[in-house]
């Protein structure tokens, strides 16, 4: 799915979220995907040219969640919490702290994996 606004994101949300529930996946765990999702579509829009492409996949105990921006934006390898009194900043270091993997490949973009126990 091309997300390109906050309507497109909304809906790519809702999406997801139906499938995991459609599958039993745990509320706090359809609760993290939405969380880590979201930031990296936010992300993606912000820094990376407007635009981005979302997929999520559901196996077994896994969710995988990949988002792919237009310009090919590459985050850092390490994340790191920002200060107090930012207003950003926070993003990459919680999805890094929910998720059990992130990785990155040109074809795919920035990829993260979340497990969960039925």
């Amino acid at each position: 799915m091309t997300v390109a606004d906050v309507g497109a994101l909304k809906s790519a949300l809702e999406a997801m979220c139906a499938v995991l529930k459609q599958n039993n996946v745990p509320e706090e765990k359809i609760f993290d995907s939405k969380l880590v999702a979201r930031e990296l579509l936010v992300n993606a829009l912000r820094h990376g040219g407007g635009s981005a492409t979302f997929t999520f996949e559901l196996r077994g105990g896994e969710i995988r969640i990949c988002v792919k921006s237009e310009n090919g934006f590459r985050p850092p390898q390490t994340s790191v919490c920002a200060e107090v009194v930012s207003e950003r900043g926070r993003g990459l270091f919680l999805v890094d702290a929910l998720a059990v993997r992130r990785d990155y490949s040109e074809e795919s973009g920035i990829c993260v994996t979340l497990l969960f126990e039925r």
